[in-house]
């Protein structure tokens, strides 16, 4: 965990955003695969962490906003589980870790909120993923059935957000940490990728290097041939020659924070004319989109900028026709790529989307899009110095979209057919990388995973 200082100023700064009342944040409990006592691995709240700090089982927190007070909820350990477990810390040891100096069992929290309740006073929470905590709220605050969201606090809600979009220089070193095992994660699969092999094999040995160094996957890998799926988390096609495998995946740094990045590689270690054209279509989307970011700029700008990037280049080999922005604005681009060019990233994946994606994504002065593949788009926001975001256009050639489209006459003045027809079982192409808003431009996080066509190819040869 970062430093006591950290989550007192955090604490406080959500305090003063919030005014009154009482701010709850539930901790995560383990969550059984089959049985209580044998649970999935433990993922904490990332609210609960950013505010708290504590990585374990069975906690939560209260913030009094109106006198300053703030209270730990969790049990102390007892002999039995030190038995299995090993020696514990106590509440207090636990607690002044991050500056909290009060701790009270976990059945004292239902009673001071009921006494607040009763009082008239807000209680502030934020949206609940885990059916528990929603039944856990329910009970303690009286809410019918589990419609606990219908009384999430706008106001905290808000506060959170604004605090989490800027990540602070030790943020993103942890960040950077995570783009750290996410390098040996695809080097490594570049290494292993050859005609022959399941896809599990590899899938199976780049989580291994996440476990091998303490952590966990950011998401579950995505690791397949079928590279038109965009999230293929199946691993059973064996690869074959002339195919190309598209490896999307991430890690969880130590101190909770995500990296996601993609590259995609040829099975037989060598890019073929028609695959090193679409590669670098989208490399230089890539690059041009990533080049444009800076403060004051909208993402929804950059990711429009991938957009013509990417018509440009279908257009160049016959794949798409007539006037690149008409294309663009009318979305004829989304039948090669139907997904926005990416999203926050910071102690979630995909930072603070259970919280309330528009909200995180769009803010107030940005409306989602309905048209196909820009509705995709999870962030529009301007950009500011400290946010961190994906940068991962794809160029990809579904026959279920091809055949739809065609049977639809949609976007035809735009759209060879016959010339996409010719690229079905391509696959497809997505290249991700991990980009920092700084107050002058941008920088690009972590160490560089091998990216141009040269680099993969010689990574693979690495090895051979």
């Amino acid at each position: 965990m970062f430093e006591a200082s950290t989550y007192i100023e955090r604490r406080k700064g959500l305090r003063e955003r919030v005014g009154s009342g009482l701010i709850l944040f539930l901790g995560n409990d383990p969550a059984p695969m089959n049985y209580p006592d044998n649970p999935y691995h433990f993922k904490q709240d990332s609210s609960f962490l950013y505010y708290f700090g504590l990585d374990q089982a069975g906690l939560a927190g209260v913030i009094d906003a109106d006198t300053g007070e703030e209270i730990m909820f969790g049990h102390e350990p007892t002999v039995d589980e030190i038995v299995w477990t090993g020696p514990l810390p106590t509440m207090a040891e636990e607690c002044a870790h991050v500056g909290v100096t009060r701790h009270e069992e976990p059945d004292k929290l239902g009673e001071i909120l009921r006494a607040a309740r009763d009082a008239g006073r807000t209680i502030h929470f934020l949206p609940q993923y885990r059916a528990w905590n929603r039944i856990k709220l329910a009970r303690m605050l009286g809410i019918p059935g589990l419609s606990t969201d219908d009384h999430v606090s706008r106001p905290l809600l808000e506060a959170v957000v604004d605090q989490r979009l800027y990540k602070s220089d030790e943020e993103v070193a942890e960040i950077e940490i995570a783009i750290d095992i996410s390098y040996d994660m695809h080097t490594l699969a570049m290494h292993m990728v050859h005609p022959g092999m399941v896809e599990r094999e590899v899938a199976g040995a780049v989580e291994g290097v996440v476990l091998s160094r303490g952590g966990l996957t950011s998401f579950p890998i995505i690791f397949s041939v079928r590279g038109e799926v965009l999230h293929n988390h199946g691993y059973e096609n064996v690869m074959k020659d002339g195919q190309l495998a598209v490896h999307d995946s991430g890690a969880i740094s130590p101190m909770g924070y995500a990296s996601d990045i993609t590259r995609t590689m040829p099975v037989n270690g060598r890019f073929d004319t028609r695959q090193s054209e679409i590669y670098n279509i989208v490399l230089g989307a890539l690059t041009t989109a990533t080049a444009a970011m800076r403060p004051g700029i909208s993402f929804r700008d950059v990711h429009f900028i991938a957009c013509r990037e990417i018509a440009t280049g279908l257009k160049d080999l016959g794949i798409m026709k007539g006037d690149v922005d008409e294309a663009v604005a009318a979305g004829a681009h989304a039948i090669c790529m139907p997904h926005g060019l990416g999203h926050m990233i910071g102690l979630d994946v995909h930072d603070m989307e259970g919280l309330d994606e528009n909200l995180v994504g769009y803010g107030k002065d940005f409306e989602r899009s309905k048209q196909f593949g820009t509705a995709y788009l999870r962030t529009a926001r301007t950009l500011e110095p400290g946010f961190v975001l994906t940068v991962e256009p794809g160029c990809y050639f579904i026959p279920e979209l091809i055949d739809k489209w065609r049977s639809e006459g949609t976007n035809a003045q735009f759209l060879d057919f016959d010339r996409l027809d010719s690229y079905k079982g391509f696959g497809g192409v997505r290249i991700e990388d991990d980009v920092l808003v700084t107050p002058d431009g941008y920088r690009v996080l972590g160490r560089a995973i091998p990216k141009t066509v040269e680099e993969v190819e010689g990574e693979m040869g690495a090895t051979a």
